[in-house]
């Protein structure tokens, strides 16, 4: 039986990075209609900042939009995935603090919910990396740091 159950944990690992890029999609399709919405709607959306009470609102407001477009872009590819995890953390608790702490946990009720399911998936990605399926796993490669320290785990592989 755990023979069994070690083959299975086996066949599943092999999907790790179908799943870390299925995240790394998901996050990029969930952030791309707020950030469409707030380009097209900067002004507005500064004003609301104001009205919430966040500092600097229209800097804010670019900042926010920008982050929300970045990760769009980089999750997809799968560039700099770790990185652009953190500051989309970041919108996350306050989009949590600013809106949606005060209407529960229910997402029905415009809760805090989803903006914990992002940032359950963020750390996902900050934490295991984007996976061979990106443009990090390429660029990875090519590095020569990277090259060496391999060939060094090959060695003391043989080794023991």
């Amino acid at each position: 039986m755990i023979e069994k159950y070690k083959l299975v944990v086996e066949h599943l690992a092999k999907l790790k990075d179908i799943h870390l890029l299925a995240v790394r999609l998901l996050l990029a399709y969930g952030f791309y209609n707020p950030a469409i919405m707030k380009w097209q709607n900067i002004n507005s959306i500064a004003e609301w900042f104001g009205e919430m009470g966040i500092p600097l609102p229209t800097l804010n407001a670019y900042m926010a939009a920008s982050t929300e477009m970045a990760g769009v872009v980089l999750l997809t590819l799968g560039l700099a995935s770790r990185i652009i995890s953190i500051p989309l953390i970041f919108v996350m608790i306050v989009a949590i603090v600013t809106v949606h702490l005060r209407n529960g946990f229910e997402a029905s009720n415009n809760g805090f919910e989803i903006p914990v399911y992002y940032i359950l998936l963020l750390l996902i990605v900050l934490i295991y990396g984007a996976g061979k399926l990106s443009l990090d796993n390429i660029i990875k490669k090519k590095l020569p740091v990277y090259k060496s320290r391999t060939t060094k785990m090959q060695e003391q592989t043989k080794q023991d």
